[in-house]
């Protein structure tokens, strides 16, 4: 009984591993970051984790910021009261009795209310950075691909010399 359950449980893993092998993706690919790779028409798909070619320039795109206003919203408190109920009960069987008596307590009740408007700094468009790849994937034909980076992989290719060899995680396709 035993040797038949493993049997079948064998071949169950069996089955879904190898219908989980042809199943594919349904469009773009996944980063390592977990960001979805948006594909660029004539542009090489990059791997999943990584990408190489020669540094053909980088960019940063810096954010974009607006004027906007919002509620000021401040914390108001005033004073309230509230009746509340005290019971003692004592003695037992028949001579159990109940008394009640209300007393009122006093307490703060706080909220946020709107005065005015405020004006704060609103991000249209996020900072990015971007690095130019030739050669992506040791194919001359794909040249000029732009990809988005992390900050620290923008500043090490800042700091690389003009078509020196790069392999890093994008963050996305194009710039």
């Amino acid at each position: 009984m035993l040797s038949r359950r493993l049997a079948v449980a064998g071949v169950t893993a069996l089955v879904m591993a190898g219908l989980g092998g042809c199943s594919g993706d349904a469009g773009g690919t996944h980063t390592s970051a977990g960001n979805r790779v948006r594909t660029v028409d004539g542009a090489p798909t990059p791997s999943p984790d990584t990408v190489s070619g020669l540094r053909d320039g980088v960019r940063h795109v810096s954010a974009v910021t607006t004027k906007a206003t919002r509620p000021h919203l401040v914390r108001r408190c005033t004073s309230a009261t509230r009746r509340v109920t005290h019971t003692r009960r004592t003695g037992s069987g028949k001579r159990r009795s109940v008394r009640t008596w209300y007393t009122t307590e006093h307490y703060q009740r706080c909220g946020k209310v709107r005065q005015g408007t405020e004006t704060y700094r609103r991000v249209t468009r996020p900072e990015h950075w971007c690095v130019r790849l030739d050669d992506v994937g040791g194919k001359r034909s794909h040249d000029d691909v732009w990809y988005r980076v992390t900050h620290t992989t923008y500043v090490d290719a800042s700091a690389a010399h003009d078509h020196a060899r790069l392999r890093f995680s994008p963050l996305a396709v194009g710039c």
